[in-house]
């Protein structure tokens, strides 16, 4: 057994995870783990279990929380993992295999004398967090006082695995970890320096100026200074067209003039022009994420005499429902592998449905089920950039060529994520190595089931015990059981969307004494604009459904916006109506747009839109309301053009 502290806390035997709810027991057990194999003195635990408001018996409190807490070892058979009581206080014994925190530490101290293994291991490293840190965790000092010291560690990790992309020529592949990570941490000058240097050499020098304004205008307004020399040398080095990291700024680039001291387990950092380099072939994507598994017996010897590492896909820690849709993909990739060659085609299936429906995951999550089909191991690619835009099929390739094992340690499982058109599908499955691809989608990619006849799964909203099933998950079943009728509303609010639904959990994760009517109530007052997480800009449903819609030619996404205001059903004459179009013209229209998840289809001629993408589209609506002529013009561009 294993606690995972790096996320919401857990205990995992390696297959199932168990998220603990929020609790007085969580709590003290978190207070131990972030001291891993210290004495914690007992004062601290109180404050950390009860804050400000400890109870009178405040000894007596804690020895029966510590109790409590044995016995949750025992339900989980992991008794061997005691919280041993020591004079003044109470410690919980913890190695590299028994607490992911120190697997961290122990991966990035490996990494800083790994030489050319130090990215594949700082990755693996990175891929041990897994979500927002202690979220299910109420106490106030630990957030306060410890969630920003750990928060720090993972930082100066990820600005290393930045730094070296940057030295080996990978400004491109690097820029989707810089976008999440200048946003999330908006104040962070490293970060900043890193984005703008990445956008400088892949030609965006407009863009890599605009991001200097941008953390310029942060902290003169909010902390009243200027950005550090770092910052400014590089943007003079931008509007001069010198080479960012070149001779005359070397010295300024590789330093970070406002470090805090090291953090326990980070890597050091080292210039740019020092780093080792490696082959090419032997980088992963920055979807190839290593999970920490030992490579399988057979694998290939990397130079040096080491087995070379085999790209793992990330994990999905607590996925909840789609049971049928999880057995057709598994028995699909399953069955697939023992009756082909290896020069056969890879087996290929396509999961489709609209924004938030969790396609990703469900793909990730199956992977997982049958990862010994694949002693190559999984690999993640994205096919679309931070700007929503395709990417291009020469550089999708590269980069999953780069990311597969060797030859001779077996097929691998790819993952293309977020793919817009069909040949982007077709251009990757003649890379050697690909033993089975899925590939997610918005969009049904009927041409390519045409040509290639995949196995097709198309995700819609969750049914309603999938969605109960899901909040029970991560709030626990006494939470849920006391307000059975409120967690059913809150599930309608959120339209069955996983998205939504895993959002909203969070955010009642991090406010134990919330009621769920009282949640649902105040989102459904400004729906669905309050289903965001600000500390993770992924999280958030109106920025899905925004990029949903702008992805979308301007007079699809119009008529999307204004079918919103038809009720229940919507039926081609229904359409016709209020879109001013004849009923033939809406029928194609419609069936546009069911091709992008937009819509859903409950019976042939019948349409329906998720009362959240409804919500979400009257909301734009009301914002910027469009004329009759100008909807029936618009919705007319949106058709296709009548042959010759």
């Amino acid at each position: 057994m294993r606690f995972q502290l790096l996320g919401p806390l857990s205990i995992t035997d390696g297959r199932d995870v168990v998220v603990l709810p929020p609790s007085k027991p969580t709590s003290l057990l978190a207070a131990l783990l972030v001291r891993p194999g210290e004495v914690v003195p007992a004062q601290r635990l109180r404050q950390a279990v009860w804050g400000e408001d400890q109870p009178a018996t405040a000894k007596a409190a804690l020895q029966s929380c510590v109790l409590r807490l044995r016995r949750l070892f025992a339900k989980y058979d992991i008794e061997e993992q005691a919280v041993v009581a020591v004079a003044g206080g109470y410690r919980v014994p913890a190695d590299g295999d028994t607490l992911d925190l120190l697997h961290f530490r122990r991966l990035a101290d490996r990494a800083a004398s790994a030489g050319e293994s130090e990215l594949p291991l700082l990755r693996e490293a990175l891929g041990l967090w897994q979500g927002p840190l202690l979220a299910n965790v109420p106490s106030e000092l630990l957030h306060r006082d410890e969630v920003p010291r750990l928060v720090e560690e993972r930082l100066r990790v990820l600005e290393r695995v930045c730094e070296i992309q940057l030295a080996r020529g990978r400004g491109r592949e690097v820029l989707v970890d810089l976008w999440e990570a200048t946003r999330t941490h908006p104040q962070h000058e490293g970060f900043a320096a890193q984005l703008m240097r990445a956008l400088y050499r892949v030609g965006r020098q407009i863009e890599a100026l605009a991001e200097y304004r941008r953390i310029r205008t942060r902290l003169r307004e909010e902390l009243g200074v200027d950005p550090g020399a770092e910052l400014q040398a590089l943007e003079l080095a931008i509007l001069r067209g010198d080479e960012p990291g070149g001779p005359a700024l070397t010295a300024t680039l590789t330093r970070a003039p406002h470090a805090s001291p090291a953090a326990p387990g980070a890597a050091p950092r080292t210039p740019a022009a020092a780093a080792v380099r490696e082959p090419a072939d032997a980088l992963p994507s920055p979807g190839a994420l290593p999970s920490g598994a030992r490579p399988p017996a057979g694998a290939l010897p990397a130079p040096g005499g080491t087995a070379a590492p085999v790209p793992r896909l990330p994990a999905v820690p607590g996925f909840t429902g789609r049971s049928r849709e999880t057995a057709a993909l598994a028995e699909l990739l399953g069955s697939a592998h023992g009756s082909r060659h290896a020069e056969a085609a890879p087996v290929l299936a396509v999961v489709s449905g609209g924004p938030g429906m969790g396609k990703t995951a469900l793909a990730l999550h199956t992977a997982q089920l049958v990862a010994d089909r694949y002693p190559g191991g999984g690999v993640l690619v994205p096919l679309t950039g931070p700007d929503g835009m395709p990417r291009p099929g020469g550089e999708a390739a590269a980069a999953l060529r780069a990311a597969l094992p060797r030859p001779g340690q077996g097929p691998c499982l790819v993952v293309l994520d977020d793919v817009v058109h069909p040949d982007q599908v077709r251009e990757l499955l003649d890379v050697p190595g690909c033993g089975a691809v899925v590939a997610t989608s918005r969009m049904g990619l009927a041409a390519l089931v045409a040509t290639h006849a995949p196995g097709v799964l198309q995700l819609g909203a969750l049914t309603a015990p999938e969605s109960e099933a899901l909040l029970t998950a991560v709030l626990g079943a006494e939470r849920v059981g006391a307000e059975a009728s409120a967690a059913r509303e809150l599930a309608q609010t959120c339209g069955h969307v996983p998205l939504a639904l895993r959002i909203a959990a969070a955010r009642l994760l991090t406010r134990p004494k919330l009621r769920l009517a009282d949640y649902a109530a105040w989102l459904h007052r400004d729906l669905p604009a309050r289903l965001a997480l600000p500390d993770d800009p992924r999280m958030s449903v109106p920025l899905a459904l925004d990029e949903a819609l702008g992805r979308l030619p301007a007079p699809l996404a119009e008529a999307q916006l204004r079918l919103a205001r038809c009720e229940g059903r919507i039926t081609a004459a229904a359409a016709g109506s209020a879109l001013s179009l004849a009923e033939t013209d809406a029928e194609e229209l419609l069936e546009r747009l069911l091709d992008t998840g937009l819509l859903e289809e409950e019976q042939p001629g019948a349409f329906r839109m998720n009362p959240l993408f409804r919500a979400h589209a009257l909301r734009r609506t009301a914002r910027t309301a469009a004329g009759p002529s100008r909807s029936s013009a618009a919705a007319r561009r949106a058709l296709p053009s009548p042959a010759p």
